[in-house]
């Protein structure tokens, strides 16, 4: 077996996307925002640091462990993002707030969040079906 293949994998670029048609350049054009995928690594720290233990109701001293999806998916979508700079101070002291997931939730309405949310989770292989990447590895 050939590992060279698993030593130069193809680098992902990074996608534009339009987030919001209310924030727009010079000439009215709709800026676009810049994001990324992530490693499983660093999913993996954001959904520990989104897991909490929950005891198990009617069980004493039973515990079970329940991921916050909400504040997960703040999370990856604010990782994910490098334009625009989500920590920068200015910014988020413009919107009032302190954090990268209050600002962004901040600056956007709920169907210009939810479509953000979509692009991350597409850009990092969320949106393709266990039965999708079978066909596909069949043909």
């Amino acid at each position: 077996m050939d590992l060279t293949a698993f030593l130069n994998p193809i680098k992902e670029e990074n996608k534009k996307v339009v987030v919001s048609k209310r924030f727009v350049d010079a000439e009215g054009k709709p800026i676009k925002w810049e994001i990324r995928a992530i490693t499983a690594e660093e999913d993996e720290a954001l959904r520990k640091s989104c897991t909490r233990k929950v005891q198990v109701p009617g069980k004493k001293g039973q515990f079970t462990q329940e991921i916050d999806t909400n504040e997960y998916l703040g999370l990856l979508a604010v990782t994910c993002t490098v334009f625009p700079n989500l920590n920068d101070a200015e910014l988020q002291n413009a919107y009032g707030v302190m954090g990268a997931d209050a600002l962004l939730k901040k600056m956007l309405n709920a169907g210009e969040y939810t479509s953000f949310l979509a692009n991350i989770q597409e850009m990092n292989g969320f949106d393709t079906s266990m039965d999708e990447l079978v066909d596909e590895a069949k043909n």
